[in-house]
C-alpha cells in the first residue's frame, strides 16, 4: 500500500481501478517537398484547421448541452488559437522558405510557441499553454490523418491517472464511466479541477510522481477532501473507506434536506448563505442548492478569451438579469479583478515579476478610468432592477477607497444629467484581501458600506504563499493563527463601525473552519452553489453561544494544524 498526497481539487471518495493515459507524443517526418507541391501541403493545412475547427464546436456544444454554458467556454480559448492570423501566416511562410513538409513545420512552429509561453511567468499564460497544446494536436493529428480514442469511449468505470488532463480529455468524461481522476500536474485552479466540480467528480492534481508509482489495473482510493491517493490499499483501508462512501451518500441526502430552509442558529440566530457566480446563466444553480443571494458576482470574466472589450450594454443586461433573477434578494458585483492571473492581452497589461504583487484590480481601475467608469455605469444602471450592491476589490487602504467613490460619483452624475435611473441608496463596499486593509478596518469602516473579506489573496498575502504554487501549497494555511487574528479584527472593525461583514473565499465553505468564522460574528458567508446545503445544516446544527465558544479555543491555539483538528473534532462532535 502506497499513500500519494497532492492538492484537493474536488470534494468526495471514489474507490476503482486505475485507467493510465499516457503523453501523446507524434512522430512526425521530415520530408523535403518541391515548389509544385507547396499549395497541395497549404491545402492539407486548412483542412485540418477547417475539420479542427469542426471538432471543437462539436465538442463545444455537447458539453454546453450536458454541463453548461460555463465550462463550454473553455473552448473559446481553443478557437482563438485557430484563428491565430500569426501562427498560421508563420506556417505557411516557413513552408514556402524551407520547402518542408507542412506537419513537420506545423509541429516546429507550436514548439517555438510553447516555448515563449513556458519563458513567461505569469499564471493565466502558463494555463493557455495547455490550450496551444490541445488545439495544437488536434491539427497535427488531422494533417497526418491519425485517430485517437477519446475518453468518451470507455467501456469501464474508472479512476484516470495522468501527467495532466488537456480540457477536451476531461470534457469528455462521463461520470458514469470515470469516478475520479489523478494528475502529476496541476493546481486548484486549474482546467482540470474545473471540470471535476462540474462533474461532480473527486479529483487530486499536483501529485508530482502519480504516473510513475500507479499501474494501470492498481486498485485506487482517491479522496478528494484531503488530497489523497491510496494505491492497492490493503483490506482494512478498503472497508474503512467503503464505510465512508457509504456514510457520505447518506449524509449529503440529509444536507439537502436543509437546503430550502433558513440558516438560522438552534439559538434564533440568522446568517446570510449566499453562493459565488461567474456568470449569469450560474443563477438556476444558486437557487436549486437554496442560496440565499449572490455574495460575489466576478465580472473580470467578460473580458476572457476575446479580442475586443465588452459594452456597457453588454455589462448591463447581464446585471439586469441576474438582479431580477435574484430579486429580492441581494447580488454583490465585484468590479473587475484584472491582472496577477488573468491577464488580458487587449489592455496590453505589462508583464510583471510579481504579477500578483502588481498592477491589478482596484490599482488597474484607478489608472483606467475609462474602463472602470463604463463598467460602474452599467451597475447603477441595473441597480433598478434588484437588489444590487458593489464592491471594490484589494483595496489596501482609505485612499483607494476614495478615489474609486470619486470616479463612482462622476459615474453617478453622468447617468443623472442624462436622466437615466439608478439606485441612488446603492451599498457600496470594500474587499479585505490585503493585510494593510485588515490592519486598517476600523478606519475603513467609517465609510464603506460593507466588508467582504477574499480569505484566498489574505492568506495568500499574511503568509507570503503563493496559492497556485504547488512547491509551496503546504504553507498554504486558511487556519494559520495570524489569518484568524486578522480576520477576527476586521470582523470587529465592522461591527463596531455599524457594518456588516461577509466572506467570499474558499474559507467561508470549508465546514469546520465556518464554525470558527460563525463564532467570531461573520454575517454572510458566500461559496460555490453545491456547498450550500452542508452549510445550512451545520448552522442549523448549532447554537451562537456554541461557536463562539470554539472560535475562543480556536484564537488560542499555536499553530494552523492543531486550530484544524480541533475544529474538525467539533464539527464530527456537532454532526454527529
Amino acid at each position: 500500500m502506497i499513500e500519494l498526497k497532492g492538492i484537493a481539487a474536488a470534494n468526495g471518495i471514489s474507490i476503482g481501478i486505475a485507467h493510465k493515459i499516457g503523453k501523446e507524443d507524434f512522430i512526425v517526418p521530415k520530408d523535403n517537398i518541391t515548389e509544385a507541391q507547396i499549395p497541395l501541403e497549404i491545402q492539407l493545412f486548412e483542412e485540418a484547421l477547417i475539420k479542427t475547427r469542426r471538432e471543437i464546436i462539436e465538442l463545444q456544444k455537447r458539453i454546453g448541452s450536458d454541463m453548461g454554458k460555463n465550462e463550454a467556454q473553455i473552448f473559446d480559448a481553443h478557437l482563438l488559437v485557430l484563428e491565430d492570423r500569426m501562427l498560421i501566416e508563420e506556417v505557411i511562410s516557413r513552408l514556402k522558405k524551407d520547402k518542408l513538409n507542412v506537419a513537420f513545420i506545423f509541429q516546429e512552429v507550436l514548439k517555438k510557441y510553447v516555448s515563449v509561453f513556458a519563458k513567461i511567468e505569469d499564471e493565466y499564460l502558463k494555463e493557455r499553454i495547455s490550450d496551444i497544446n490541445d488545439v495544437g494536436k488536434r491539427i497535427l493529428r488531422n494533417i497526418l490523418g491519425k485517430e485517437r480514442k477519446g475518453l468518451s469511449e470507455l467501456k469501464d468505470k474508472v479512476i484516470i491517472v495522468a501527467h495532466d488532463l488537456s480540457p477536451s480529455d476531461t470534457a469528455a468524461m462521463h461520470k458514469r464511466r470515470v469516478s475520479a481522476f489523478v494528475t502529476d500536474v496541476g493546481g486548484k485552479t486549474s482546467h482540470t479541477a474545473i471540470m471535476a466540480k462540474s462533474l461532480e467528480i473527486p479529483a487530486v492534481v499536483g501529485v508530482q510522481d502519480a504516473t510513475t508509482e500507479i499501474n494501470a489495473g492498481d486498485m485506487l482510493i482517491v479522496d478528494g477532501a484531503l488530497g489523497l491517493v491510496i494505491v492497492n490499499p490493503d483490506q482494512k483501508t478498503l472497508d474503512l473507506y467503503h464505510t465512508a462512501e457509504e456514510k457520505l451518500r447518506g449524509v449529503n441526502e440529509k444536507f439537502l434536506s436543509a437546503k430550502d430552509l433558513p440558516a438560522i442558529t438552534l439559538d434564533g440566530v440568522k446568517v446570510e448563505i449566499n453562493a459565488n457566480i461567474e456568470f449569469p446563466d450560474e443563477v438556476p444553480g444558486v437557487k436549486l442548492h437554496g442560496g440565499e443571494g449572490i455574495g460575489l458576482y466576478r465580472t473580470e470574466f467578460f473580458y476572457m478569451n476575446r479580442k475586443d472589450s465588452p459594452s456597457e450594454d453588454e455589462h448591463y443586461l447581464a446585471y439586469k438579469y441576474v438582479a431580477e433573477q435574484m430579486n429580492p434578494y441581494p447580488v454583490i458585483i465585484r468590479t473587475i479583478d484584472l491582472g496577477g492571473d488573468k491577464f488580458l492581452s487587449q489592455f496590453q497589461i505589462p508583464h510583471e515579476m510579481q504579477p500578483f504583487l502588481g498592477w491589478r484590480a482596484i490599482r488597474f481601475c484607478l489608472a483606467r478610468p475609462e474602463i472602470f467608469k463604463l463598467q460602474l455605469r452599467a451597475i447603477l444602471r441595473a441597480s433598478v432592477h434588484g437588489n444590487l450592491k458593489l464592491m471594490y476589490p484589494m483595496i489596501s487602504g482609505i485612499e483607494e477607497l476614495r478615489q474609486a467613490n470619486k470616479i463612482l460619483d462622476e459615474a453617478r452624475e453622468e447617468l443623472r444629467s442624462k436622466g437615466i435611473p439608478f439606485d441612488e441608496d446603492i451599498q457600496v463596499g470594500a474587499m479585505i484581501e490585503v493585510p494593510s486593509a485588515a490592519m486598517t478596518a476600523d478606519i475603513l469602516a467609517e465609510e464603506a458600506d460593507f466588508f467582504s473579506i477574499g480569505s484566498n489573496d489574505l492568506i495568500q498575502y499574511s503568509l507570503a504563499v503563493d496559492r497556485a504554487n504547488e512547491k509551496v501549497a503546504y504553507l498554504y494555511e486558511p487556519a494559520h493563527p495570524a489569518v484568524l487574528r486578522l480576520i477576527k479584527n476586521v470582523i470587529d472593525s465592522a461591527h463596531k463601525g455599524d457594518i456588516n461583514v461577509g466572506m467570499c473565499g474558499e474559507m467561508a465553505g470549508e465546514p469546520s473552519l465556518a464554525l470558527i468564522l460563525l463564532g467570531m460574528g461573520l454575517d454572510e458567508f458566500s461559496m460555490p452553489p453545491q456547498v450550500i446545503p452542508e452549510l445550512k445544516y451545520l448552522i442549523r446544527s448549532i447554537t451562537l453561544a456554541q461557536a463562539k465558544e470554539i472560535a475562543n479555543e480556536a484564537l488560542k491555539l499555536p499553530t494552523g494544524r492543531e486550530v484544524e483538528d480541533y475544529a474538525q473534532s467539533k464539527l464530527k462532535e456537532i454532526l454527529k
